[in-house]
């Protein structure tokens, strides 16, 4: 087993066990969360068949099975599903068990403005960063969205990142080199700023926001739709 793969079903095994809890019970929006993984994930797999491509990043064959989809490791692949479906899980357990967690409306919207202006700055200095440039020109796209749409799952998502951001830190820190010899995927510095939160680039922070909420923003529309037809 490789141990790209291996980190996958690690990550999704315990939350995937756990959705069947009969409280929470969270199994029950399975075709919702499914759903948004994936049309999130179709989106992030093209960026990332191009970025492979370009040399922007690239793999490990030594920490991988050998199987390619599309010039992409199958665990790539299974990186778009596992580790967004244990992330979402994580934050919708905290919002169970937490009813009030996050920040009320306006400290939302005065976070999000400065992460905003924070990242039109660094944008602009950084148009040919690829990673740099593309990534963070998706949060801000996302941000500016959820401001115009006044959503309110971003207010409990500030804070419920933080915590996933916990074992996003172990199992990334892995993949880019730390406690290993080599990395499991290698990082193109001149496409980036560079700047790296032990072995992680300090870009994977957005790339996960971007890739998590952009998923929770489409289960609450999948979830919403369901329950409409259910009251019609």
């Amino acid at each position: 087993m490789s141990l790209y793969f291996f980190l996958n079903i690690a990550s999704l095994s315990i939350p995937l066990l756990y959705s069947f809890e009969k409280k929470m019970y969270f199994i029950k929006w399975w075709k919702q969360v499914f759903l948004a993984i994936i049309c999130t994930a179709i989106v992030f797999i093209i960026w990332d068949v191009i970025f492979t491509e370009q040399g922007v990043w690239g793999f490990n064959e030594t920490y991988l099975l050998g199987l390619n989809i599309i010039n992409l490791p199958i665990e790539e692949w299974l990186f778009f599903i596992c580790i967004p479906y244990a992330s979402i899980f994580t934050h919708y357990a905290l919002k169970y068990f937490f009813p009030d967690i996050g920040f009320n409306r306006k400290t939302t919207t005065l976070i999000s403005l400065g992460l905003i202006i924070l990242l039109l700055m660094v944008v602009i200095f950084n148009i040919d960063r690829a990673y740099t440039f593309y990534n963070y020109g998706l949060l801000i796209i996302i941000l500016t969205y959820s401001l115009l749409t006044q959503n309110k799952e971003l207010q409990s998502f500030y804070i419920t990142f933080l915590v996933i951001l916990i074992p996003f830190f172990i199992v990334n820190g892995i993949l880019t080199g730390s406690f290993i010899d080599g990395e499991v995927v290698w990082y193109n510095n001149d496409e980036n700023l560079g700047i790296r939160i032990g072995t992680i680039p300090i870009e994977d922070i957005g790339y996960a926001f971007n890739m998590l909420f952009m998923s929770v923003i489409l289960i609450e529309k999948f979830k919403e739709k369901k329950l409409y037809r259910v009251k019609g």
